[in-house]
């Protein structure tokens, strides 16, 4: 069991702990779903999932969702809502993780060039925690730089890298550019071309990187695409990460068959065939967002469309024009369908991911 390997068995989990996970699920083939949270709720949702499955589970906030967990009226010009929302979302996961007994990656997704000051900010409050705690507040987070050059690329992942070594924090990086759009970062009309990242990259990044810290993974594309999109409508090749691992194994001598932690962007609306061959290319994290948004608006939906006639007013409905109806129109009741419904499709990805029962 994965809890086997961890000194920590609950809760968040962070430097030595986080690269023992990543390498028993390379070993057992499974995959850990990142699911994208904005609020208490949502992370209650995917922190259920993964306790009633035995598996664990990675919480990620994007700068779009950290700033939702701030509050929509907070001013984020400087990205000062992003990093509030970030700080208090990682405060709150990191008290209520441990109550539901699994081990939880506590991590920040995409990080474009326009957002640095967002991961700054992080980073700030990453080394003011471990001045503390003798750890970082975030477990990991994610550098984006794929729409650069590469070289420019590498080099400020490598100086972001050096930054967070010291407190044995995660670094996930991306090379080769995301199809799609999601959180504001709209990439539907890039050449086809630059969804498929080459061999030689993952060396020069494995390289540069390694010399600094082993605490690093890589999200090289293979034609994914954020969003879900009708069967046929994007070409995957996971077989390319295959060839990845092979030549950098062979660039390092290196005696196991997968040196690099890969990365799967864009997983929505993927098939399990597509999810299985990734994971045993070395995949260890598998990115879940647009299809949960959608699982969590159909609780929702149904209860409102089955309850229509008793959520028109405070008093009054079909059992009586003097009944309250208080009941039905609760947020406690309603927001928990959306929990309902977004868990399940979390259960799903971890049955597909090969996650539950892993612990």
């Amino acid at each position: 069991m994965a809890t086997g390997v961890l000194s920590r068995k609950k809760g968040v989990i962070v430097g030595d702990d986080v690269l023992k996970l990543f390498n028993y699920a390379q070993e057992k083939q499974f995959a850990i779903p990142a699911i994208n949270v904005t609020s208490s709720s949502t992370v209650v949702a995917a922190l259920e999932a993964a306790r009633d499955k035995k598996a664990p589970i990675i919480l990620q906030m994007s700068q779009g969702g950290a700033a939702y967990f701030a509050g929509k009226g907070v001013a984020n010009g400087e990205q000062q809502a992003s990093i509030a929302g970030a700080i208090a979302g990682a405060q709150y996961i990191r008290s209520i993780a441990p109550s539901y007994d699994i081990p939880v990656i506590l991590h920040t997704d995409h990080c474009a060039k326009k957002l640095l000051p967002w991961l700054d900010g992080m980073l700030d409050a990453d080394e003011k925690y471990f001045k503390e705690h003798g750890e970082p507040l975030f477990s990991s987070h994610m550098i984006d730089l794929s729409e650069e050059e590469v070289d420019w690329n590498i080099q400020t992942t490598a100086s972001y890298l050096k930054r967070a070594a010291p407190m044995k924090q995660w670094l996930e990086m991306e090379i080769g550019i995301t199809g799609g759009e999601e959180d504001g970062v709209n990439n539907e009309d890039v050449d086809n071309n630059s969804l498929y990242t080459q061999p030689e990259d993952i060396y020069n990044i494995y390289h540069t990187l390694s010399a600094i810290s082993p605490y690093f993974s890589i999200a090289a594309g293979f034609g994914n695409v954020h969003g879900v999109y009708k069967p046929g409508n994007v070409k995957l090749h996971p077989e390319l990460l295959g060839k990845h691992q092979k030549f950098v194994k062979d660039k390092i001598n290196a005696k196991e068959d997968k040196p690099v932690f890969l990365v799967f962007h864009g997983g929505s609306g993927s098939s399990k065939k597509e999810y299985t061959d990734a994971i045993g290319f070395g995949v260890v994290k598998v990115n879940l967002d647009t299809d949960l948004q959608y699982a969590y608006l159909t609780g929702i939906r149904d209860y409102v469309l089955n309850k229509k006639d008793y959520l028109m007013s405070p008093v009054g409905n079909p059992d009586g024009e003097d009944k309250p109806n208080k009941k039905y129109f609760d947020p406690r009741v309603w927001v928990r369908e959306g929990e309902k419904t977004m868990k399940a499709r979390v259960e799903e990805g971890l049955a597909d991911f090969n996650t539950a029962g892993q612990l």
